[in-house]
């Protein structure tokens, strides 16, 4: 149901713009969320997008003023642009769905109902 891409190397510095493709229908009926699992620790929540009419839109600390997520409806997609990435965002990142009905807990990974396969993202120094 949701295919994540766009990860890749890159140099501390750089950017990178992640999609998260779904279906049709869960495009309409769910809210998307990204997150992100380095080796040897938990997945940790990043960003989530509500895709009503409402828009809303929740940020992690960590991702707050360098990470921008948004919708492209055009393909049913969600991205995640990230600027100025450090080696410590290198991970991998998951996006997943979860149901409006549950937006108050969006930063909780149990919470999603489906998940993406990842994209691996490396941060050279």
């Amino acid at each position: 149901q949701l295919q994540a891409s766009g990860g890749g190397l890159v140099q501390a510095g750089g950017s990178l713009r992640l999609s998260c493709a779904a279906t049709a229908r869960t495009f309409g009926d769910y809210d998307i969320g990204w997150f992100r699992q380095a080796p040897g620790k938990e997945r940790r929540f990043l960003a989530a997008i509500d895709l009503s009419s409402a828009g809303n839109i929740v940020y992690a600390d960590s991702a707050e003023g360098r990470f921008a997520i948004s919708r492209d409806s055009d393909k049913n997609a969600v991205l995640l642009q990230m600027n100025s990435l450090k080696p410590e965002d290198t991970a991998v990142y998951y996006c997943a769905a979860i149901s409006p009905t549950k937006w108050r807990w969006v930063r909780y990974s149990a919470k999603y109902g489906a998940w993406g396969q990842g994209t691996q993202v490396t941060v050279s120094s």
